[in-house]
């Protein structure tokens, strides 16, 4: 039963081998719901490998690569976590860039447990409420925001959550900020 909240919306979701894999198949499933056009964009072709709590799990279609995706083409990104899928894309310099230029548009971005290691990376930070996976608290500290233990917190055009269970409460506010009427405007700084 499609929503229809989000027709004509274009999300990116950001991953590669190692995303844990409810964070990127439950929120997109969400986002088609709604009426989204989905891409998973990766480093590389071919199909990324999810992460099942504490063993590999499915593999997921790459529609994208990041050297074929350009941000401007997306209303929205979606930034799943796991441990090794956002530790792998903020060493990459193309991976910050683009996620970089979302907040540097003004556009929507969602980010779940570890996926705030990629807006640390891209200087996005500093000055937002941010809920993540405990153990990256320290990090979001020391890069300026202010790490929030909720199920999901939204802040300006970022909602972020900490972990899989969060996931309905996480999938709700990002369907509203896309849908553009969760949109807070930020104060300047």
């Amino acid at each position: 039963m499609a929503n229809e909240k989000l027709i004509g919306k274009r999300v990116a979701i950001l991953a590669t081998d190692g995303f844990e894999q409810a964070e990127l198949l439950e929120p997109r499933k969400a986002l088609d719901e709604a009426g989204a056009v989905t891409k998973v964009v990766s480093l590389k072709d071919g199909r990324i490998k999810g992460w099942k709590h504490t063993e590999w799990g499915d593999e997921v279609d790459v529609d994208l690569t990041l050297s074929n995706a350009r941000a401007e083409d997306f209303d929205a990104l979606v930034l799943p976590g796991g441990v090794m899928n956002p530790d792998k894309l903020r060493m990459d310099s193309k991976a910050v860039a683009f996620v970089k230029s979302f907040f540097d548009a003004g556009k929507s971005v969602a980010a779940i447990c570890h996926g705030p290691w990629t807006i640390i990376e891209a200087g996005a930070a500093k000055g937002r409420k941010i809920a993540s996976w405990p153990s990256i608290k320290t990090d979001l500290r020391n890069a300026g925001a202010e790490w929030v233990d909720n199920d999901a917190v939204t802040d300006g055009n970022l909602v972020t959550a900490r972990k899989p269970d969060d996931i309905p409460a996480f999938n709700r506010a990002m369907i509203e900020l896309f849908s553009g009427k969760g949109k807070q405007q930020r104060p300047a700084a």
